[in-house]
């Protein structure tokens, strides 16, 4: 049965409910809340309290109860970082994930970072997969191999031309080891710089440190790449400049080795009917020098951080599959999974006995890939931990200057406080009215990043 439409394109229980919380003695409040989860679209509900004393008086300074909170409960943000779960959490860990990659390459003196790594080499990569068999394209001056030129969005890029010979048990297999194959290729890095600078391991240590920083993306194919931020720093990372032999030249020209090498490779054992396959990287390598500031060709800081922050939140779902993990196969038929994804998933499950160690039907959902979608070295730049650290210190000096506790010096000071997990999420009225919040709030930062943006250029706001 179709539910009848309505003027804000709600079903009547929805607008129903929208209406009961937005007419609550309490709406203010509750809208306060999720304002403070920035519009978050599955809040975490918590029941409980916090007691601030004076540990010298024993004076109560504070006290905080759930109590009278609508329906007795604080929603704090889910934090998720994909954003087919929770646009408005994606948003927040892609902005850390913005200003951890962009202070890497520019320098950030509140994130301990120098303007001098501007100076150090610094490239970007991009490491693909494999050929598992031909696809649908878009090459850029002549037709598909099928014949036919694909429109951008068209669903049948990246599908196979020929299914029935594709290599599903190969592209699901590189996705699962593409976390060991990237260490391979750091190690041999390592060996390619020495090596060109004349160096041992040992020397090139005591002189020079490689700093990364690298995000993972689908290919519509489904096949896993990684994009890194690769930078030359001197042996305490990135406080110490290079030394002289450390060029741009001499680091594009190491990664092309190292992703060449015979020991970038990772040996899968045969099993079965499968083979033993060398899983290494594709021959598209994509190696581009990293600008301050570009004429519009050249690849500048922004662009960098700004395309890693990109896919720091996004995971397989372009390709159709699920964003959790699969119960049955039956659940592909129900939400509509493409075919090529299905079969992607069902080489997850027919692999899985074989290869037991490598936890392929519990990562089917990924496609095999099992890895973390944005990770760092040590030295390139602060934690995304000490980013969300620094947001939760200023949030509580905020919190104490609206409460004149902002004199108190915190060694006088003792929490005390009892929290305990209620449950998550929004009723259909709840979650119509968190999103429009969570436009608001995107709508306010995006016109406030236009007038910082036109007062860099000299405008006048």
């Amino acid at each position: 049965m179709t539910k009848p439409a309505t003027f804000a394109g709600l079903d009547p229980v929805t607008i129903g409910d929208a209406l009961r919380v937005a007419g609550s003695p309490d709406f203010a409040r509750w809208e306060d809340q999720i304002r403070r989860t920035g519009g978050c679209s599955n809040p975490v509900h918590l029941t409980g309290w916090t007691l601030t004393k004076d540990k010298t008086t024993g004076e109560t300074l504070h006290h905080y109860s759930t109590e009278n909170e609508p329906g007795g409960r604080l929603r704090v943000a889910c934090g998720n970082r994909r954003a087919s779960r929770c646009q408005a959490c994606a948003r927040t860990y892609s902005a850390d994930t913005y200003h951890l990659i962009r202070a890497g390459l520019a320098g950030d003196d509140t994130k301990d970072v120098p303007a001098s790594v501007r100076d150090h080499p610094r490239v970007f990569a991009t490491l693909t997969a494999p050929s598992f068999g031909r696809v649908h394209n878009r090459p850029a001056k002549r037709p598909c191999n099928c014949g036919v030129r694909h429109p951008e969005a068209d669903p049948d890029l990246g599908t196979p031309l020929d299914p029935e010979s594709y290599d599903y048990a190969g592209a699901v297999l590189f996705n699962n080891h593409a976390g060991q194959l990237w260490a391979r290729f750091a190690n041999r890095l390592r060996r390619e710089i020495a090596a060109r600078a004349g160096l041992s391991q040992r020397e090139l240590r005591e002189v020079c440190r490689i700093s990364y920083g690298k995000v993972a993306e689908f290919q519509k194919r489904g096949a896993i790449h990684f994009h890194a931020v690769i930078r030359l720093d001197g042996a305490d990372g990135p406080h110490d400049a290079p030394p002289s032999w450390a060029r741009t030249s001499l680091l594009e020209d190491a990664i092309r080795a190292a992703a060449r090498h015979s020991y970038t490779t990772v040996t899968v054992p045969a099993a079965g009917t499968e083979p033993t396959r060398s899983l290494r990287w594709g021959d598209q390598l994509d190696i581009r020098p990293v600008r301050a500031f570009g004429d519009g060709s050249e690849l500048t800081e922004q662009a960098v951080a700004s395309y890693v922050a990109k896919y720091a939140t996004k995971a397989a779902e372009n390709t159709g599959t699920l964003d959790r993990r699969i119960g049955e196969l039956a659940e592909l038929e129900r939400h509509d999974v493409p075919e090529h994804t299905q079969r992607l998933i069902r080489a997850c499950r027919d692999l899985d006995r074989l290869y037991p160690d490598r936890r392929l039907w519990a990562w089917a959902h990924m496609l095999g890939f099992r890895g973390h979608f944005s990770t760092k070295s040590r030295h390139y730049s602060v934690t995304l931990g000490s980013i969300r650290q620094a947001r939760a210190v200023y949030r509580a000096a905020e919190q104490a200057a609206a409460l004149g506790l902002e004199e108190i010096e915190p060694d006088t000071v003792l929490v005390l406080a009892d929290w305990q997990y209620a449950g998550h999420g929004h009723t259909p009225g709840e979650s119509a009215l968190a999103a429009g919040i969570a436009q608001d709030l995107q709508l306010n930062r995006d016109t406030a990043r236009e007038a910082l943006t036109e007062l860099e250029r000299g405008g006048v706001w």
